[in-house]
């Protein structure tokens, strides 16, 4: 992967096996604009490309994931154009994009989530395979309170925590807290401290650094077609997929190693 571009309310580095970007308006708490939006879906773009990475984390600055889209921002929108299409739809639309590629990126998504995480947050933490919460952690979707929708997340949330779940928070208003985030099964961490916080990052970093990157990117790829495609067609490329992994030299090397107890060639490098 190239040297990471200059970004102005994102901030993405390189440390091990992992790219951890964080999202930089704390004085917004981390609010969406468009410009951010962009500089988002760039690194994604950049990151999937990068096979020596194994893992993206997500997190927020100043103790805010994502407070959603910048409400500033938006209430500053152009006037509709009189004969085209209205812009701000392709605008809008950008961010589903930024979604879905994020959703499908072949490496571990974590999200470090503290604060709020509602609307666009909200959609990042639910395209994540593994959610890390501090006690202050919060979800919703209070965007029809001030009379508009969060368009593009709610595919992912509904995959994420199913229909009933998202329909009475998008009616109600309601806010989920950690403890409810991970009962609904958002979360499989909660920590009541920054320390803690490190403490389940460092272990879920070690833990996926033990997969076999091809083999983890397989085993997400399928996972993920189990939402849209019937079953047979999803064990059908699984025997497929199967079996080209097991021909590989890698396949033979993890089993050798789990068979002498001893490290996986690709182990934590």
């Amino acid at each position: 992967m190239r040297k990471p571009p200059h970004c102005r309310f994102i901030t993405l580095r390189r440390e091990g096996l992992a790219w951890h970007l964080s999202f930089n308006r704390p004085e917004r708490r981390n609010a969406l604009n468009h410009a951010m939006m962009v500089e988002i879906g760039d690194a994604v773009e950049r990151i999937a490309a990068d096979r020596t990475a194994r893992a993206l984390v997500l997190r927020g600055r100043g103790g805010a994931f994502c407070a959603g889209g910048d409400l500033g921002a938006m209430t500053n929108m152009p006037a509709k154009p009189r004969k085209s299409s209205d812009p701000l739809v392709a605008s809008y639309r950008t961010f589903g994009h930024v979604l879905a590629r994020l959703n499908r990126l072949p490496q571990a998504v974590i999200s470090v989530v503290e604060g709020p995480a509602v609307g666009g947050g909200f959609g990042m933490a639910c395209c994540s395979d593994v959610v890390i919460l501090h006690r202050s952690a919060k979800f919703g979707i209070p965007e029809p309170r001030s009379g508009f929708i969060p368009s593009q997340v709610l595919p992912f949330l509904v995959r994420r925590l199913g229909e009933g779940a998202v329909r009475y928070l998008a009616v109600t208003g309601a806010i989920a807290d950690a403890k409810a985030a991970l009962r609904l099964g958002l979360g499989q961490y909660l920590c009541a401290s920054e320390a803690g916080l490190e403490r389940a990052l460092n272990t879920v970093l070690r833990d996926i650094g033990k997969m076999e990157p091809d083999a983890l990117a397989t085993a997400k790829r399928l996972t993920l077609m189990c939402a849209t495609q019937s079953d047979k067609s999803v064990m059908d490329r699984a025997s497929v997929e199967l079996v080209r992994l097991l021909r590989r030299p890698e396949a033979l090397a993890g089993m050798q190693a789990f068979l002498q107890k001893t490290p996986a060639p690709w182990a934590g490098g």
